[in-house]
């Protein structure tokens, strides 16, 4: 069977009673943030391409207050998180030019300070605050950019009313990400994570900054995540050398990105003896953006045959052009293609494990299940999911 996934109200009710054991206070603040599981669009953003992502139940909450002084005290729940689980925090002061904290141990806190230093606005006050989460750390479902955004949240609530755009929010928690964490991210978990909505994934044109919502709410389609529980860290130098290898590309087409080029370039960095590594970083860029821009046109119409093949395309070129997949995933998309209903099914993520995410028929999700179980060499995790919301302020 698939994990029940906690309602947030109880992941709220339960973090609110830690803090109150911890801190000795009730918690005045309380937000969350979404996970968010990509349909279609993998590893694209960077190239300035089309991505469609949609936000999950699985949320990371946040739960605190604004205390006196310049010293913030923040908890993590996370048994994943590296000791120490508490962490303090030497606010930046409000008449200083420089506003940033310095990153340090623990790494988790990073996220943290990271997002403190390049909120926009008023600089926030000293809190103190206990971090919960049930998005799977590790699972290719963007926990770190639920605790930015969730973080991001929490500071709103603090500051007051803001007239900061979503897109810059987004924009900041990525910020965050890149010079806290060290990981040359795209914008689309944060994204996803301020900008879900119920019942709708979301096109986001990674260039323009602007988004489509795409309805996928059929009471008869669900939404299968499996997590492979094959731990990666995107820290590597993996995403990194991705990342590069794509905009040496661009620099051989004289292109500003991927995003602009064409198959036919494809064909002229093959004539002008690029390496085939280059070659097949490309191909995948180009084919995966047209991929999903597709994908949405098929999803918008309901023709979830055309959606599925489109994923199940995607998950062989990230496998074969992209060469970010891993054993286990192909066992994943393979076993659940072996099950009648399934419209199509794709590793998500950054890869090297982490998650699937399949297209299923309602009424075939328990043999998929089933099916995967026995024929899988791991022990799997599974999750039914639909499009959920954004970050919220639940109480303030």
């Amino acid at each position: 069977m698939a994990e029940n996934i906690p309602e947030i109200a109880q992941v709220i009710k339960d973090a609110k009673a830690a803090f109150k054991a911890e801190f000795k206070q009730e918690a005045e603040i309380v937000v969350f943030a979404p996970g968010r599981v990509n349909l279609i669009g993998e590893h694209i953003d960077y190239n300035d391409g089309f991505v469609m992502p949609m936000a999950l139940p699985l949320v990371t909450v946040i739960v605190g207050k604004k205390v006196s002084g310049e010293e913030t005290t923040i908890i993590t729940t996370n048994p994943d998180a590296d000791p120490p689980k508490k962490a303090t925090i030497e606010m930046p002061n409000k008449n200083a030019l420089v506003k940033t904290i310095p990153p340090g141990p623990p790494k988790w806190s990073n996220y943290v300070k990271g997002v403190i230093s390049n909120y926009v606005g008023e600089t926030p006050p000293a809190f103190n605050a206990l971090i919960t989460s049930t998005v799977p750390t590790g699972g290719g479902l963007s926990s770190s950019a639920a605790l930015e955004v969730a973080t991001y949240t929490f500071l709103d609530a603090l500051v007051g009313p803001s007239a900061v755009m979503p897109t810059d929010k987004a924009l900041a928690c990525q910020k965050a990400e890149h010079d806290y964490a060290n990981v040359p991210c795209g914008i689309m978990d944060q994204f996803i994570s301020v900008l879900g909505k119920k019942d709708h994934a979301l096109l986001i044109d990674c260039r323009s900054m602007t988004s489509t919502l795409i309805p996928v709410a059929d009471p008869n389609v669900v939404v299968l995540i499996t997590n492979s529980n094959v731990k990666h860290e995107l820290t590597g130098s993996e995403y990194s050398s991705r990342r590069t290898q794509c905009q040496q590309a661009a620099l051989l087409l004289k292109k500003l990105s991927l995003r602009d080029a064409k198959l036919e370039d494809i064909e002229y960095l093959k004539s002008i003896n690029a390496s085939e590594e280059t070659i097949k970083r490309a191909r995948h860029a180009v084919t995966e953006i047209q991929r999903t821009q597709e994908a949405a046109e098929a999803l918008k119409k309901k023709d979830f045959k055309k959606f599925g093949d489109l994923m199940v395309a995607s998950h062989n070129s990230l496998r074969d052009d992209f060469e970010v997949s891993c054993e286990e995933l192909d066992q994943l998309v393979k076993l659940a293609m072996e099950v009648k209903g399934v419209y199509g099914s794709r590793m998500t993520g950054g890869g090297f494990g982490g998650c699937t995410v399949t297209l299923v028929q309602k009424s075939a999700v328990n043999d998929v299940i089933a099916h995967v179980k026995k024929g899988y060499k791991g022990k799997p995790t599974f999750y039914i999911c639909k499009p959920s919301d954004g970050a919220q302020i639940v109480a303030k």
